[in-house]
């Protein structure tokens, strides 16, 4: 695989923590780089976890999956990043735990990186400015194929933050209520995605649409739209977003039409949604679609 072919995802690795005791494995970077390896084309993930049991418990599944753990920071310091998940009547309350060891990825601690890769980020591990001046320093490296998937959390995010971080990305994918709270002053949905389009030069701009599908439109102004199947039947629906784009991630390294990735994102995204959890452990799963789309 050349260089230009090889994803590196930068992010958050965390357990979601529930009140029954389970602790279970993800974070949005995390999921997109587990699928990526899934489908055969070995992404480098770079983030930070505690040199604690949840740590290198991080580090054995990563082992287990095949991943190449060179971008697995350890850190004696500060614990593996947690969300503590409660439920409140038919929702659930998430509490992302601050001062995590996400929190301080550092950039002298990378490992070897190649001079082009296709770079894909979240914004959580931005709050901090330790691991938000490493990013800023990938972002820069590879500026011409970046891609941010923006995941809003309260309170860890400012607008003018975000707003910079989408700036000059290839490709960003918000979900609907994401694209209206960072676009307030637009009334309508076609207007808020061409003016995010054209006030951060993006080429791409992806937004999910939780049950309604998912819509693409390229900086030339077309505009792709897939929603899922009516008798999916759905189980957990954590993780979908992330599922959708590891397959688009997959899609332009492949070279595949625009309408093709997304048909196919889709396909994988309702996979997803009909097994518990937003990762699958389970190297078969992977199997039909690496066969049905030539991905190896």
């Amino acid at each position: 695989m050349s260089e230009i072919e090889r994803p590196i995802i930068f992010g958050e690795v965390l357990y979601d923590c529930f009140p029954d005791g389970q602790a279970v494995l993800g974070g949005a970077p995390f999921n997109v780089a587990w699928h990526l390896q899934g489908f055969g084309l070995s992404p480098l993930f770079i983030s930070r976890v505690g040199d604690d049991p949840l740590g290198r418990h991080v580090r054995d599944t990563m082992h287990r999956h095949g991943m190449n753990t060179s971008g697995l920071q350890m850190d004696s310091a500060h614990p593996t990043g947690k969300v503590n998940i409660t439920l409140k009547g038919d929702h659930h309350s998430f509490e992302i735990i601050p001062d995590q060891a996400y929190d301080y990825i550092v950039s002298d601690a990378l490992p070897p990186l190649p001079e082009t890769a296709l770079f894909y980020h979240g914004s959580l591990a931005a709050r901090n400015p330790v691991s938000e001046q490493t990013l800023a320093f990938l972002r820069m490296r590879y500026s011409n194929r970046r891609m941010i998937d923006v995941n809003l959390r309260s309170p860890w995010w400012r607008p003018e933050q975000v707003l910079e971080m989408i700036d000059g990305a290839w490709l960003a994918k918000l979900n609907d209520e994401e694209l209206l709270q960072l676009t307030p002053d637009a009334e309508e949905d076609a207007i808020r995605m061409q003016r995010l389009i054209e006030n951060a030069g993006l080429q791409l701009l992806l937004i999910t649409r939780g049950a309604a599908g998912a819509e693409l439109l390229t900086a030339g102004g077309d505009r792709y739209r897939v929603a899922p199947d009516s008798i999916t039947s759905v189980v957990d629906t954590v993780g979908a977003g992330d599922a959708l784009t590891s397959v688009l991630i997959a899609g332009v390294l492949k070279g595949w039409p625009y309408r093709q990735s997304l048909k196919r994102a889709q396909t994988f995204a309702t996979a997803i949604v009909g097994r518990r959890g937003a990762i699958v452990d389970e190297p078969g799963f992977y199997q039909p679609f690496i066969d049905e789309w030539e991905l190896v």
